[in-house]
Parts: C-alpha cells; sequence; structure tokens
C-alpha cells in the first residue's frame, strides 16, 4: 500500500500521518508498515535541539494508525466523515532504544481480537531489527454526530 492508498484509509495529515508506506498485510492478522524517520520532522526542534529523539507517544501513534489500516482492512471498509477511530487503552509499552533522524521505523501490528467495534492489537516497533518500542493497543471505532 502505498502513501496513496494510505491516504485514502486514514484522515491524518501533516504533520501528523505517521506512516509512510504498507510493506505486507495479511488480512484480519498482521500488517507490516514503515515510517520513515527524518531531521525535518517538526518536533525535532524541540525534542531535543541538542540530541534529537522521537517521541514516544509518537511512535505509539504510529502504530496505532498501522493498526486502523489492519482494522479497515479486516472489515472491508474505510473510514467515513461520521467515523473516528480512538485509543482506548495502552498496556505494556516499553520503551527499549531511541528513534533518532535517518531511522527507519518498521511497525508491527497484530490483531489479536475485536468484537463491536473494539480492537486489541500486539505492537512493536523495530530499527535496524533492533525492539525500539512494543505495547498492546487497544482502539475503538465510533460514529460521531
Amino acid at each position: 500500500m502505498d502513501i496513496h492508498q494510505i491516504l485514502k484509509q486514514l484522515p491524518h495529515r501533516y504533520p501528523f500521518l505517521l506512516v509512510d508506506r504498507v510493506l505486507e498485510i495479511d488480512k484480519g492478522k498482521t500488517i507490516k508498515a514503515l515510517k520513515n524517520v527524518t531531521i525535518n520532522e517538526p518536533f525535532f526542534q524541540g525534542h531535543f535541539p541538542h540530541r534529537p529523539v522521537m517521541p514516544g507517544v509518537l511512535m505509539l501513534e504510529a502504530l496505532a494508525q498501522a493498526a486502523a489500516l489492519l482494522a479497515f482492512d479486516t472489515l472491508d471498509s474505510s473510514p467515513t466523515d461520521d467515523m473516528v477511530y480512538y485509543f482506548a487503552g495502552i498496556d505494556g509499552a516499553r520503551f527499549k532504544r531511541p528513534v533518532e533522524p535517518g531511522d527507519q521505523l518498521i511497525l508491527e501490528v497484530e490483531l489479536l481480537r475485536m468484537k463491536a467495534g473494539i480492537f486489541k492489537f500486539k505492537a512493536r516497533a523495530l530499527v535496524a531489527g533492533d525492539l525500539a518500542v512494543e505495547a498492546e493497543l487497544t482502539c475503538a471505532m465510533r460514529k460521531i454526530a
């Protein structure tokens, strides 16, 4: 899935779109995507000017965006203007290494279960094969008024 297809599936836009490409997707099971991390990211100006490091919450957000792509693919659907995909929980988040400009963050997400618009995922992100972050994510699809 290239960036044009991702833009059709996710409502996020610059500077908050954190998935550049989907490398693999196994319908209803797993997704493997990537985020190219560059010095041009706006958060590096303040986090931290003397040693740029990608904020952990943004690594988790990138994983959640990959999870959303997996969820929409699993349901054979696309988001609509009256639908929002929310974080509902983050469990067991562990940060194992810093992510710096020039890194390629490989996002791996596995769907554990889904019921009534609630999805539970096992997620991790790697840089050059080294674990950067892992967590269990709970997300919910909800209609908005």
